[in-house]
């Protein structure tokens, strides 16, 4: 009888213990979620955001208002067919059109220098276009000093056509982008300041969450990387 009771009351004391743990779980989770924020669940594809924003454009947010009052008709007088003209095909890295302050450099600081911030440059008598990814800084990976030599061989490359600009379905309404965002996110560095192309100069660069209101293209055709062109 003796150890027939002690066997109940261990037994007992097993099922007090594992009521003990489901009660400390239950209220420990209870309060996990009592303080946890309310969220409404998107309908949709899972992951997708509900407003798309391009992140990178905020961190020139401090020099937003900046460009909203730079001079109106820059000297540097860039226009959108010499942003053509230096590029081989549309989204192609520019080649480099000034001599370079170090030639022995790769880039980084050397190039940031000028493009990281723009501003005017007196020894080039223009303004210095910023660069939408700063971040990439060896430079001279893609961006190579300007030459007149010809090539090896002559070739039969021709470039993809150029995107069409102010693309709007309405007048008035926020015209889609027309190329896509590979290291191009940064709308502020192409769209705004005083180096900015004239053709495609933004009037509101404070408003920093560009795609907020500008979208990815749909029926007009997108340059993209991966698009092939005949």
């Amino acid at each position: 009888m003796t150890r027939v009771s002690d066997e109940r009351r261990y037994g007992r004391i097993v099922i007090a213990i594992a009521l003990m743990v489901s009660w400390v779980f239950v209220v420990g989770r209870g309060v996990r979620e009592a303080n946890t924020p309310a969220a409404l669940p998107l309908i949709g594809d899972e992951g997708t955001p509900s407003r798309p924003t391009n992140e990178a454009a905020f961190t020139l947010e401090r020099r937003a208002l900046a460009y909203r009052n730079a001079p109106p008709t820059p000297t540097s007088g860039r226009t959108l067919d010499q942003f053509y003209r230096r590029r081989a095909y549309p989204g192609a890295p520019p080649p480099i059109p000034h001599p370079l302050a170090d030639p022995t450099a790769f880039g980084g600081t050397v190039c940031l220098s000028c493009h990281g911030d723009g501003g005017w440059v007196p020894t080039l008598s223009a303004y210095a276009p910023v660069t939408p990814h700063p971040t990439l800084v060896n430079c001279m990976q893609c961006h190579v000093p300007s030459s007149d030599a010809r090539a090896f061989a002559e070739t039969t490359f021709r470039p993809a056509p150029h995107p069409a600009i102010r693309g709007a379905s309405l007048p008035g309404s926020p015209p889609p982008m027309p190329h896509d965002l590979t290291m191009r996110d940064n709308c502020l560095a192409c769209h705004a300041g005083p180096a900015a192309v004239r053709e495609v100069r933004v009037t509101h660069p404070e408003r920093v969450n560009c795609r907020q209101c500008h979208v990815a293209a749909g029926t007009v055709p997108v340059f993209s990387r991966s698009v092939q062109y005949p």
